[in-house]
């Protein structure tokens, strides 16, 4: 019989099945060994990308708070896990440095932590009144830039699909802070590509630790939820700090910096320590879970 050879998309197939074949085989014969034995916490933001604030506080000095804070925790409830931070202090670190710090060490787990905020919007209103020719009151129209205060909750993140220009306000804003950096096309190229050959790669390297971002932004989310705070969900999204993460990764929102009440709430001892205990619980019950 006749070869018949291969189009390139099979050859590229099949060499993905034989790849996925070969992971699944030597994460069968690991499982048993393996151990959350180091965890990579990202305080969101920093430095000049600091700009989201509320009546107060900025995000990024609440966030590295909670993160030096759980951190202090891990350590002193989870000796065998050792804490790496993306920052410690008050400094500008691109998105693609923070998950290759945690690909580069082997962490086991990537937690990134943000305050959320509501977008502006121009708000019609009437300033006053005044009278036409006619003698008849007509009002005056101003317009001024406001945003919701009312809004609150918590929301866990992991990496999904989907092109940067088609998502939501949010989103818009934590992937913000890549066109802060220089060459900043160059070190995310591939993370909105089009190409279906790098689309099918991407989307497996996702895949492969979906399962498990998942499961553990639920148990976030349920020790929020334990607390009384408001649950907001948990949801995939094209988030730059998570796209190339080699290992279980999580963005969460630890509440509204724009409400006045959520702010004070994490800005305060009780509510920041009750935060992080949060966190601390969800990180010991998916540890719990996997090391059977």
């Amino acid at each position: 019989m006749k070869n018949i050879p291969l189009t390139r998309a099979k050859q590229i197939l099949m060499i993905l099945i034989s790849l996925i074949c070969i992971f699944i085989s030597e994460n069968q014969a690991v499982a048993q060994q393996y151990k959350i034995k180091t965890i990579v916490l990202d305080a969101g933001h920093g430095g000049k990308d600091g700009m989201t604030r509320g009546d107060y506080s900025t995000e990024k000095d609440v966030a590295l708070k909670t993160a030096l804070r759980l951190g202090k925790l891990i350590e002193e409830n989870m000796k065998d896990v050792k804490v790496v931070y993306t920052r410690t202090e008050d400094v500008f670190i691109p998105l693609y440095e923070r998950i290759g710090l945690a690909n580069q060490v082997k962490a086991d787990l990537f937690i990134s932590i943000h305050c959320n905020d509501m977008p502006v919007y121009t708000q019609r209103y009437i300033s006053g009144y005044t009278r036409n020719k006619k003698g008849k009151k007509i009002p005056i129209y101003k317009t001024r830039r406001t945003k919701s205060t009312s809004t609150r909750g918590t929301e866990t993140f992991v990496s999904g699909t989907g092109r940067l220009d088609e998502q939501d306000d949010a989103i818009k804003r934590e992937n913000a802070s890549m066109f802060l950096e220089e060459n900043y096309k160059e070190n995310y190229e591939g993370f909105d590509n089009t190409d279906p050959e790098s689309a099918i790669i991407l989307s497996l390297m996702k895949n492969t630790f979906r399962t498990q971002s998942l499961k553990f932004a639920k148990l976030i989310q349920d020790q929020y939820v334990g607390v009384g705070r408001v649950n907001r969900g948990v949801q995939e999204k094209s988030l730059a700090v998570l796209a190339r993460a080699g290992m279980p990764a999580v963005l969460t929102e630890i509440g509204f910096i724009s409400n006045s009440t959520e702010e004070d709430y994490m800005n305060s001892e009780s509510g920041n320590t009750e935060i992080a205990n949060c966190l601390l619980k969800a990180i010991q019950a998916y540890k719990l879970s996997i090391e059977i």
